[in-house]
């Protein structure tokens, strides 16, 4: 549908997403950023203030955020699981309300992707099947490969799905506004969901039927938390991220998408494409997804303001979710609603450090000042 030059574009209209009301189509995607206080991976005042700064969002998803010790992936990443962790997305979630904004956690097992120093007793992670996957994390010495993980027993799974409904009942006394499960870029989920990483011969592993059962069981579980309207997932179909790989990703996420919309969740999450590369990196049909699945959809990887404008425009997604350009633009909003010029990301500070890179990026009203 075209507009008039005269009309605000969709994105920048307010949107009903499941149960929860956005002031606009904007997303700001989840980022690890590294920044949790250490040694209890809790959010800190620094987290605070790049959350309040970026509230200007429709809706903001959290960095992951381990739902366990043996969740997590990478160091300095925040968790759910302790009062400490409770008390600090307390205030980062107090902060986002006061501003007027909308933030949903990103529940995250990251599964095979960690390492041995990051692990409950050093124990090796956990993994569908025992594959080592063919990527690096970071740990308190730098990027280093990941640890050969176990398989987990079939008597272990039930506790797994029990620690993202523990994570989600803290992110509800957090005062979240939903939650977002991370079935994208190789972790827990997506492992369980592909043939590459997935070579169990029980319920949960053979036919795409049996591979998508633990994505499907942990949503329902969470929902019963917080309601089907304030849940949705992230996927990623043919990103290779953390060497994620399937033998036929069309199949597998359209028949996943139809069974998520048969749960009624809010949203699903898609990235399009490569993480952080081309979106048409292999060839998949998104628009299968979208007509698969009754609620919202937002799009993912590699927007710019033309490109998320005309997607929203024509119907081919409901919000738009952007990641690095949320890093270095705190307004990106009104950035991008006045087509205002974009300050640049500093790559060097991504990953861990202080306030530099973190939350000093000027915003438009400081640099008209």
């Amino acid at each position: 549908m075209s507009q008039s030059s005269s009309a605000k574009p969709a994105l920048f209209t307010p949107f009903r997403l499941g149960d929860i009301e956005l002031r606009n189509r904007v997303v700001m995607a989840p980022l690890t950023r590294n920044r949790a206080t250490r040694g209890n991976d809790a959010p800190n005042d620094l987290n605070v203030e790049y959350y309040r700064q970026r509230a200007g969002a429709g809706l903001i998803i959290t960095e992951g955020t381990q739902v366990s010790q043996q969740g997590q992936g990478y160091v300095w990443t925040p968790g759910l699981y302790s009062e400490a962790q409770i008390a600090g997305w307390k205030a980062v979630t107090d902060a986002v309300h006061a501003q007027g904004g909308k933030i949903i956690a990103q529940l995250w097992h990251v599964g095979r992707v960690s390492h041995v120093s990051l692990q409950p007793d050093g124990q090796a992670p956990v993994s569908p099947s025992p594959i080592t996957a063919k990527t690096k994390t970071y740990i308190e010495s730098g990027f280093a490969e990941v640890s050969t993980p176990r398989e987990l027993a079939l008597a272990e799974i039930p506790a797994i799905i029990g620690e993202f409904v523990t994570a989600a009942e803290n992110a509800k006394a957090a005062g979240f506004d939903g939650v977002e499960l991370h079935g994208a870029h190789g972790y827990l989920i997506d492992q369980f969901l592909r043939d590459d990483s997935n070579k169990r011969s029980d319920a949960y592993g053979g036919s795409i039927e049996n591979r998508v059962r633990f994505a499907l069981e942990a949503v329902a579980a969470v929902s019963k938390v917080f309601g089907k309207g304030r849940v949705g997932i992230r996927i990623s179909p043919v990103s290779p991220a953390n060497d994620a790989r399937d033998s036929d990703p069309q199949a597998l996420f359209t028949h996943l998408v139809t069974k998520l919309s048969e749960q009624g969740i809010a949203f699903i999450h898609v990235v399009e494409g490569a993480t952080r590369e081309a979106r048409d990196y292999l060839p998949f049909d998104y628009g299968a997804l979208r007509r698969a699945f009754k609620g919202a959809y937002i799009a993912n990887n590699g927007f710019n303001r033309e490109l998320a404008i005309e997607t929203v425009e024509k119907g081919e997604a409901d919000a738009i979710a952007f990641g690095r350009l949320f890093i270095a633009n705190p307004d990106l909003v009104a950035r991008l609603e006045r087509n205002a010029p974009l300050n640049e990301p500093d790559v060097a500070t991504f990953y861990g450090g202080d306030a530099k890179g973190y939350t000093d990026y000027p915003a438009l009203a400081d640099k008209a000042a």
